[in-house]
């Protein structure tokens, strides 16, 4: 069992006035992520080459692009969380629905929140969607693989109970909580499961996808992308502890589709739509000729 690292949720506080003001490490993970997804679309929008001739968008535009991008983030990522984990809570306290500070953001929300975002954006700058879909994939995993890290940091969405070698003790009851073991109850990781294979791993696949042209195949590299999270993400779920509102004592599992035993978590439940979707991208994507080569 490996101890949980004493690392603070909050990296620094400044207290101005009695006004007490703190930088977290989740916040700054949206933060790095953002801007270094930035930097690498504007790059890509430089290289006319690898989109077979032409960028889908001027580098100067993804600036304004950013802006719509964090709002879709922020409110398809709270509204998700809402509407797919706990819409009955929220439904008797809809005060609290914009309180994001008090946590509780979904990633397929904030997902489908940047989609709708870029949908709207690209219709309003006349650029193609698919091509900037593609644009965006490159550089989603970069978030991801910060943001599970601040997970793993903020000792939340931890896994399930083992006595694997590298289970983490994570503090507090809940996690501590593990019927029929005594001591300290050591959890998988499953914070730096995702980071790994939805962050690194996803990340190095869409990279080398880039260099190979993937780029010339409008819809290829976002399907890949929806295809490759959906399924990293339904495995992780394998050993990630579901939502409290989901587990009973007859359901330990929390699966919302299924028995008690074999079943699905709303997490899968949601990623295999990503899945589907991601493969009927590719599909279309490879029935194309490339771009570059047509008329040819």
């Amino acid at each position: 069992m490996i101890p949980f690292p004493q690392i603070s949720p909050e990296i620094f506080t400044l207290n101005l006035g009695g006004l007490s003001l703190s930088l977290r490490w989740y916040a700054l993970a949206y933060i790095v992520g953002l801007i270094l997804g930035w930097r690498l679309i504007v790059s890509m929008m430089r290289r006319p080459a690898i989109w077979g001739g032409r960028a889908p968008c001027a580098p100067e535009q993804v600036d304004d692009l950013l802006t719509w991008v964090i709002l879709g983030v922020i409110v398809g990522g709270r509204l998700g969380f809402v509407l797919f984990y706990d819409p009955a809570y929220y439904l008797a306290n809809p005060a609290q629905i914009p309180m994001v500070w008090q946590g509780g953001m979904s990633f397929h929300g904030g997902f489908a929140g940047v989609i709708v975002a870029s949908w709207l954006w690209a219709r309003r700058n006349g650029v193609a969607i698919l091509p900037l879909a593609d644009a965006m994939a490159v550089v989603a995993p970069i978030g991801i693989f910060f943001g599970r890290l601040a997970n793993f940091i903020n000792a939340e969405l931890w896994g399930r109970p083992t006595d694997l070698p590298w289970g983490v003790i994570f503090p507090g009851p809940a996690a501590q909580d593990c019927p029929g073991i005594i001591g300290p109850c050591a959890r998988h990781p499953s914070q730096l499961y995702e980071a790994g294979l939805e962050g690194l791993l996803l990340g190095l696949i869409l990279l080398l996808l880039v260099r190979a042209g993937g780029l010339r195949r409008p819809g290829l590299v976002f399907g890949v992308f929806l295809a490759g999270y959906g399924l990293a993400r339904m495995f992780v779920e394998i050993f990630r502890v579901a939502d409290a509102q989901f587990i009973t004592p007859d359901n330990p599992l929390g699966h919302v589709i299924g028995g008690p035993v074999i079943g699905l978590t709303m997490g899968q439940v949601l990623s295999l739509p990503m899945v589907l979707i991601g493969l009927a991208l590719i599909w279309q994507a490879r029935r194309r000729a490339p771009v570059g080569d047509r008329g040819a």
